[in-house]
């Protein structure tokens, strides 16, 4: 007997269709529905696209991101004041305004150079009686005079001394000779200043040495890249790593730290493709300590092992973002999640969805929910640890609670944006919470991303590291520039500084290398910040 199935039409017309039939059009219907998911899905992540491209973050008001676009095409006629500058009339004479932008001085302790401008000759003959002036006052006017950067050769004569009246009478002559300074690297002209400099320009300015190379030999100086990576790595190995070990033992000894990692190619890595990515890991001290310390280590994955190893012996917690990697870690480590991921998923969701749908449905309620705990946040941020520690419970918790038993009735597509982020809020559920814990703990990771954004900037510039030794030392040099600025030093004196200290000292001595720490350096290498 032949399989029928019987469908119902809206106007009750009954068609009768073999089940092969049926199949064919159940699985069409499949199809098409398949096919519709993929299009709403491709839709979003176009929308998506195109928000990133031209819109504005969720970090970014309007306003922010006009006036950044203004800066990139058209810095000098934002910052230039009207040629007709404004004029304040006060009793006999004007004075003229100041613009609304302008908070320039001239800092103090800047050599300065005077020069006199007088009246010589028949200009000092008085046009009325032809008597000779007398000077009745002097009116200062101050510039700024910026100079190409200034080459100095030191040129050290060590003279030696011996006794004429031992030497007339044949009897052995003793000879003596000033002391010689110990060279920062051995047989080099390098010295402390100029290899501060390289180091500040890579590392701080962004300036690869290969530009360096091409400025010095504009200004007459014939020194190869090949030169100054010599020297920054050298003075990386014998100066900066035993100060970088001791970083890394006093960073293990604190209680709240933040991590994360980045790309780097490094192109000569052993039994590795040159386009092989290798990874720049980040561990930095929180909020709870006026003594910050900002690591970098290089390592050729982004294996768990990596941290597991470089936080042996940490006990504490551990701001991270969502990467699976840091759930392994040792049980003496509690992992706090990042709300601002969540929210930037949530955000993202929203972004996705067309203009009418985009301010009402599950992705905007469940973005409120992030803005709300942010804002509470924000609210708790003057208070003490402990004051923080309570107020979360109070207020914080009953929004955390509510969140969650909302999330746990919502449904999406899981490839979909919304899908992704509910996926991402409840699989990260139990480190987002975790915050709760302690007053110190900081709802996001984003102390660990600001810390990491120096170095990818600097890499656009760089690209890559030629090899593991080389991505190792940028990693020290990184490390110790990052750590002298969260400290506010100047990168350049501080480094100057240790490395004139440092020369000729015994490196492997605990008490040498804790004299050589940020915060052990003179006033001479703060940074001159108003």
């Amino acid at each position: 007997m032949k399989n029928t199935e019987h469908c119902r039409t809206s106007n009750t017309e009954t068609v009768t269709i073999s089940r092969a039939e049926y199949e064919e059009l159940q699985a069409q219907s499949r199809r098409v529905s398949a096919l519709e998911q993929r299009v709403d899905m491709l839709m979003e992540a176009l929308r998506l696209a195109r928000h990133k491209q031209f819109g504005t973050s969720l970090e970014k008001s309007d306003e922010a991101v006009a006036e950044q676009l203004s800066f990139l095409f058209n810095e000098a006629e934002v910052f230039a004041q009207d040629p007709q500058e404004k004029a304040t009339v006060v009793a006999a004479h004007k004075r003229r305004k100041k613009h609304e932008y302008t908070l320039d001085s001239i800092p103090e302790g800047v050599p300065t150079e005077v020069v006199k401008h007088r009246l010589e000759g028949e200009a000092l003959v008085c046009p009325a009686c032809g008597d000779t002036l007398s000077e009745i006052g002097v009116e200062v006017v101050k510039k700024l005079r910026i100079e190409p950067i200034r080459f100095v050769v030191e040129e050290h004569r060590y003279h030696t001394y011996a006794c004429q009246t031992c030497s007339k009478e044949n009897i052995e002559t003793p000879v003596a000779a000033a002391a010689r300074e110990k060279s920062v690297i051995a047989g080099s002209f390098a010295t402390p200043q100029a290899i501060a400099h390289i180091m500040t320009q890579k590392f701080v300015m962004g300036s690869p040495l290969y530009r360096q190379e091409q400025e010095l030999h504009r200004q007459g100086i014939q020194l190869s890249r090949q030169t100054m990576s010599n020297w920054i790595l050298r003075a990386a190995e014998e100066y900066l790593a035993p100060v970088y070990e001791q970083l890394h033992r006093e960073l293990l000894g604190r209680e709240v730290l933040h991590a994360d990692e980045t790309t780097l190619q490094v192109l000569r890595e052993p039994g590795r493709a040159p386009q092989s990515e290798s990874y720049m890991w980040l561990y930095r001290t929180g909020a709870d300590t006026d003594r910050p310390i900002v690591l970098y280590e290089y390592q050729p994955g982004r294996g768990a092992k990596h941290p597991k190893a470089f936080l042996a012996g940490f006990r504490g917690y551990l701001h991270t973002d969502g990467y699976a990697g840091y759930h392994s870690l040792p049980e003496e480590i509690t992992v706090v999640g990042c709300w601002a991921h969540a929210r930037r998923k949530f955000d993202e969701a929203v972004k996705s969805l067309p203009k009418g749908k985009a301010k009402s449905g599950s992705a905007a309620q469940g973005l409120a929910y992030c803005s709300k705990l942010f804002e509470l946040e924000q609210s708790l941020s003057d208070l003490s640890p402990q004051e923080r520690y309570l107020q979360r419970l109070e207020q914080e918790k009953p929004v955390l609670d509510a969140f969650l038993a909302w999330a746990n009735t919502r449904t999406a597509a899981p490839k979909s944006a919304l899908g992704k982020a509910l996926t991402y809020l409840k699989e990260q559920w139990p480190y987002l919470v975790n915050y709760l814990r302690d007053g110190r703990l900081e709802i996001s990771n984003n102390r660990a991303e600001r810390s990491i954004k120096p170095f990818v900037i600097d890499r656009k510039n760089f690209l890559f590291a030629n090899t593991p030794k080389g991505a190792t030392g940028s990693a020290v040099i990184f490390s110790m520039i990052q750590t002298a600025l969260e400290n506010q030093l100047d990168p350049y004196r501080y480094l100057t500084w240790l490395l004139q200290t440092a020369c000729g000292l015994d490196m492997a001595d605990p008490a040498v290398i804790q004299k050589l720490l940020p915060w052990q350096a003179p006033d001479i290498c703060k940074a001159k910040v108003s």
